[in-house]
């Protein structure tokens, strides 16, 4: 009986020093950084650069390449390095269960993307069509397999 009231004693002076419990500790409901483990740093960074036609931001280094995107940003690391940083094993195969979407303004806005994207040699996985969920979208792949859903969200409120 000593030790839970000790117990519950030091959890009260804890929630008094730091203003509330653990338990009351939520997320922001906000990402801040997307990282993508890739094969080959280089043939990455063609691909984001020469085909997106994105800039790296200066936070890159020689085997970390960031681009800052609006609110966010996404870095390509080397997969096995970011492996051995999560304590995962790198050789895992198949779809990861992830995609990321890139939302434009109009149907016309998909296809014309798709199109320009494919005279870049960029693989169109699935082409663009309307789609379950009431808009029109299309999936692309970076080289290591990544999908990339370029999309038209009637539904989504855009700047």
């Amino acid at each position: 009986m000593k030790l839970i009231i000790l117990l519950a004693g030091l959890l009260f002076c804890d929630t008094l020093v730091h203003g509330q419990s653990r338990n009351d500790i939520e997320m922001e409901q906000r990402i801040t950084f997307i990282t993508l483990g890739v094969i080959d740093i280089n043939t990455s960074i063609d691909f984001y650069e020469n085909k997106f036609g994105w800039k790296r931001s200066a936070q890159s280094s020689d085997d970390l390449i960031v681009f800052e995107l609006r609110g966010l940003y996404l870095a390509l690391y080397p997969k096995d390095a970011l492996a051995r940083d999560a304590g995962i094993d790198a050789g895992r195969q198949g779809f990861s269960g992830f995609t990321i979407s890139y939302n434009v303004k109009s149907i016309k806005e998909v296809d014309d993307l798709i199109a320009a994207l494919k005279s870049r040699g960029v693989r169109v996985v699935k082409e663009p069509q309307k789609v379950f969920w009431g808009g029109y979208s299309s999936y692309i792949e970076d080289p290591d397999g990544n999908l990339w859903e370029i999309a038209y969200n009637p539904y989504l409120k855009q700047e």
